[in-house]
C-alpha cells in the first residue's frame, strides 16, 4: 500500500469516526428531549395550572364578600353621596332580598351599639349619614350652616314641584297665575330642586323636580312619604297668587287651581 493510500485510509477512519460521534449525540439529545417532555406531562398532571388559579382567585374576589355589611358601610362611607341599590347589588352580586337585609343588619347594629350615624334610603338609594339627634351638634361645630330662607312664595312653588314632577316652568306659572323665575332659582340654587329633562313639545321647555336634598331637608325617604294634597292648601296656593299679582279675592268668584 502507498502512502498516499495509506493517508486516505487514515483520513476515512477518523471522518467515520466523527459521523459516528455526531450519531451519538443526536440520540442521546432526542432520549433527554424525550424524558424532558415525560416529566412536564408528569408535572402538569400533578401541579394545578397556574393561570387556573389565578382565574379561581379573580372569581373569588368578584364573588360575594364573606361580610356584606362591612363592604355596604365601606362603599357608602367611602362614596360619601347615595349610591343606588341596583348599583349596590351589581357591585356586591347581591339579591335585593339580600341588600336589604345586610342593610337592615347593619341599621339594627348601629342602634344596638348606640352610634351616631344611620342608613338612610332616599328612593332606590342608600346613604350613610348622621342621626338626626346629632344634628345640633354638628351645626355648633360648622362655621357657616347652610340654612334655607324660605318666603311663601318659594315654598308654594316647592310644593307645586314635589307634588307635580316633572313640571315645567309654564306649568308652574300657570297654577299659581304669576311669574315663577325668583322662586325657582332659589330652589335651584338651594339644591332642592333640579333641571330633569326636557318636555317633547314645542320649544322642548326644560322639567324640573326634587332632588335627594330635598328629601334629606324635609325628612322623608321618598315621594311616596309626602302628605296628599289637601283642599286646603290648594286654596293656600291660590291664595298667594292672587295676593302676589293684587288680585282682590271675590268669595262670590270659583276659581279653579289644578295641582
Amino acid at each position: 500500500m502507498t502512502d498516499n493510500e495509506k493517508n486516505f485510509e487514515d483520513e476515512k477512519d477518523i471522518f467515520e469516526e466523527h459521523v459516528d460521534a455526531v450519531d451519538d449525540m443526536a440520540a442521546s439529545e432526542e432520549s433527554t428531549t424525550e424524558e424532558s417532555a415525560d416529566m412536564a406531562g408528569d408535572a402538569s398532571e400533578s401541579t394545578p395550572d397556574e393561570s387556573d388559579e389565578s382565574g379561581e382567585d379573580e372569581n373569588t374576589r368578584a364573588g360575594k364578600p364573606d361580610y356584606p355589611e362591612a363592604a355596604i358601610e365601606a362603599i357608602l362611607f367611602a362614596y360619601g353621596n347615595s349610591v343606588s341599590a341596583e348599583r349596590l347589588c351589581e357591585t356586591l352580586s347581591l339579591t335585593e332580598e339580600e341588600l336589604e337585609a345586610a342593610v337592615e343588619n347593619l341599621k339594627k347594629s348601629y342602634e344596638e351599639s348606640g352610634r351616631g350615624i344611620t342608613i338612610t334610603k332616599l328612593e332606590d338609594s342608600y346613604q350613610l349619614g348622621t342621626k338626626a339627634e346629632y344634628y345640633d351638634y354638628l351645626v355648633r361645630l360648622a362655621k357657616h350652616p347652610k340654612r334655607y330662607s324660605l318666603t311663601d312664595t318659594v315654598i308654594e312653588t316647592l310644593s307645586i314641584i314635589a307634588y307635580k314632577q316633572p313640571v315645567t316652568r309654564g306649568e308652574i306659572e300657570r297654577i299659581r297665575g304669576v311669574s315663577s323665575d325668583h322662586a325657582i332659582n332659589r330652589l335651584i340654587e338651594y339644591e332642592l330642586i333640579e333641571e330633569v329633562g326636557r318636555l317633547d313639545a314645542p320649544g322642548k321647555p326644560l322639567l324640573f323636580g326634587t332632588t335627594e336634598q330635598f328629601l334629606r331637608a324635609f325628612g322623608v325617604d321618598s315621594l311616596k312619604d309626602l302628605p296628599e294634597m289637601s283642599a286646603e292648601l290648594k286654596e293656600e296656593f291660590k291664595e298667594q297668587a292672587e295676593a302676589e299679582a293684587g288680585i282682590e279675592k271675590n268669595d262670590d268668584e270659583d276659581v279653579i287651581v289644578d295641582v
